[in-house]
């Protein structure tokens, strides 16, 4: 090991720690947005995407 080995193995495992912290909030994000999601749609509150696929009974898109 040269005198250089020990920034190197810090620089790694400082990247490691940045990398995992930003798939941890990555996915603890995703947990929210999907719980908030849930909690919309059980209170009848529907994505617009899916309203853009099932026409009015006048044939048109209901773009809300």
């Amino acid at each position: 090991m040269d005198a250089h080995s020990g920034f190197i193995v810090a620089a790694y495992v400082a990247t490691a720690i940045v990398i995992a912290a930003l798939i941890l909030r990555a996915v603890l994000d995703h947990r929210a947005q999907t719980r908030a999601l849930a909690e919309l749609e059980s209170r009848g509150i529907g994505r617009r995407s899916t309203r853009a696929r099932n026409p009015e009974p006048d044939g048109r898109p209901d773009h809300g």
